[in-house]
């Protein structure tokens, strides 16, 4: 079959799959929220906690729960990867070094999953299991629960009570990730991933090397890398591995996993504001942006000039055989434009403008369709931005969904916009202005810079993925990352909330013949030109210095 007609099939497989369950996972998920009733499993896990289901908590309650329980984790697994070397299953791996073990633990509670070690090397399966996979079902469960909050500020009136963050955070993982993850876990290891408990296999190959294959619970934790848009992957090679990611259908699967929540969260959306037309204008939206990703990149790694190039059919450096230019461009789009992070290529060997715009998809801060929970309300955050400037634009006092956007919610709203671009642009410049950073770099020049940009702007957005040429282990990028994961995940949040609390005190407004239609396709062209715009504004400078000054000078 042609590769060009075979790229095509996959993308209307995957648009097909994603538009089949939309509506009922979508709706599905929406009563899960909304439900009065509690499991008996539930009860449970909220004695334990000491949690009363119950009780409605205003925006700083609630924020101070998110907090805490992340404040938790953090702590929990940094001590579990300190004392790795005493814990079962520990394969004789030696404890983490402390700045490596902050990097991790951050990186995993705030859902990024960005790694600077080799897991099959590093981590014990203890620690993949009961540390790291954890975090990747509660983290994913606490981004889902913040933008629920959010959408409960548009649906509520005359009050500030968002919910309860203790039952959105257990109904998350209970009813929605664990079944998922369970069903597509036993999917991947029918198509051939790992699982199990096994240590290193000594093998010798042909040539006559040695070399030494760790076994492990692989697929369990692959799923749900996925599903929750966490990223990472139990070897460095992360979904390249074929032990992660067997053949071109869990390919599939994976971009699948991905893509499924952060899309079906729209309709949702749409359905708890009873107006499932307001849904579908924000998937336009997040599906727009998207597509033109996949096909940017696509484009880019297909027409990469060089007689080796022309030879292999495209940019073939840093790819997989078994997935080729169309597989792994889709996949590297899907994963930069959701905060996954998780790689099936390695975009330090993408030409310079696919790599820079696996960049631009994760400046535009992943809101296309962007990580579980953070896509959602980072794009609605984006659409009170938009509706403010067409309110300036006609002269009137800006609405969305029948709720003022004045003075304090747009403060709340520019706050958010900035947070990230802050920690991108001042930690690449501190890094770039200090040894540190050039001595990471494995490249010269407008690549080098490319590197580090990636990396501060992986770390703050929550994605994980890196270019692969990038030296990150040292305590001064263990240091500054983490931070950069903690700041970037959870100052949001404060902004999120504290909208939500603020949309749910007001009175709603009646709609008039001059209320903006924000359900129509002009409000999603709207929102589309808004986060090109604010991106392109924020971040132009750099990417001129980094992969479009490299793309220019070839």
């Amino acid at each position: 079959m042609n590769q060009t007609l075979a790229d095509v099939l996959q993308l209307v497989a995957l648009v097909g799959a994603l538009a089949l369950v939309h509506r009922p996972f979508g709706d599905y998920m929406a009563a899960v929220y909304s439900s009065g009733r509690h499991l008996r499993v539930e009860r449970l896990l909220y004695r334990c906690i000491g949690a009363d289901p119950g009780a409605q908590m205003r925006w700083p309650a609630y924020l101070r729960s998110v907090l805490a329980f992340s404040v938790v984790g953090v702590l929990f697994l940094y001590a579990m990867q300190r004392f790795q070397d005493k814990l079962p299953l520990s394969l004789g791996f030696a404890p983490i070094d402390p700045d490596q073990a902050f990097n991790t633990a951050a990186s995993f509670v705030a859902n990024t999953n960005w790694q600077s070690y080799a897991g099959e090397s590093a981590m014990g399966h203890l620690t993949q299991m009961a540390g790291l996979a954890v975090q990747n079902f509660v983290s994913a469960a606490v981004g889902m629960a913040v933008a629920i909050a959010l959408v409960r500020g548009f649906v509520r009136a005359r009050t500030g009570e968002l919910g309860n963050f203790w039952a959105d955070l257990v109904r998350g993982v209970v009813r929605i990730l664990l079944p998922v993850a369970f069903l597509s876990a036993l999917a991947l290891v029918a198509m051939g991933a790992v699982q199990n408990f096994s240590g290193m296999h000594e093998v010798h190959t042909l040539s006559g090397a040695t070399q030494h294959i760790p076994g492990g619970p692989v697929a369990s934790q692959e799923v749900i890398k996925e599903l929750g848009t966490n990223g990472g992957g139990f070897f460095n090679a992360n979904s390249a591995h074929p032990f992660e990611n067997p053949n071109g259908l869990s390919n599939l699967l994976e971009i699948f996993l991905i893509l499924v929540i952060p899309f079906s969260l729209t309709r949702t959306f749409g359905t708890m504001v009873g107006s499932v037309r307001q849904g579908y204008a924000i998937l336009a939206a997040m599906g727009i942006i998207w597509l033109g990703s996949v096909l940017v990149i696509t484009a880019s790694e297909y027409a990469h000039p060089g007689t080796a190039a022309q030879l292999a059919g495209g940019a073939m450096e840093g790819k997989e055989q078994r997935f080729g230019e169309g597989s792994s461009s889709l996949f590297a789009a899907s994963t930069t434009m959701t905060s996954t992070g998780a790689v099936n290529s390695f975009h330090d060997s993408f030409t310079a403008f696919g790599g820079g715009t696996t960049l631009l998809g994760m400046m535009l801060g992943e809101i296309a369709p962007g990580g579980v929970g953070s896509g959602l309300y980072g794009m609605l955050i984006m659409a009170v931005v938009a509706v403010f400037i067409a309110g300036l634009m006609v002269g009137r006092t800006p609405e969305y969904l029948g709720k003022k956007i004045g003075t304090r919610e747009i403060k709340f709203a520019a706050s958010y916009i900035l947070i990230t671009p802050a920690l991108v642009l001042g930690g690449t410049a501190l890094a770039m202005a200090l040894p540190d950073g050039k001595e990471a770099m494995t490249n010269i020049g407008a690549h080098g810079f490319t590197e580090v940009l990636y990396a501060y702007t992986s770390g703050a957005n929550n994605n994980g993925s890196a270019f692969a040429g990038f030296g990150a282990d040292t305590p001064f990028f263990n240091t500054t990352i983490g931070l950069c994961m903690l700041l970037g995940r959870f100052l949001p949040m404060v902004f999120v909330l504290a909208l939500a609390g603020s949309l749910a005190s007001q009175t709603p407004v009646p709609t008039t013949a001059g209320t903006l239609r924000t359900e129509k396709p002009l409000f999603s062209g709207m929102l589309v030109g808004s986060v090109t715009i604010i991106t392109g504004l924020t971040f132009f400078p750099a990417l001129a210095l980094g992969p479009l000054a490299e793309g220019l000078s070839r």
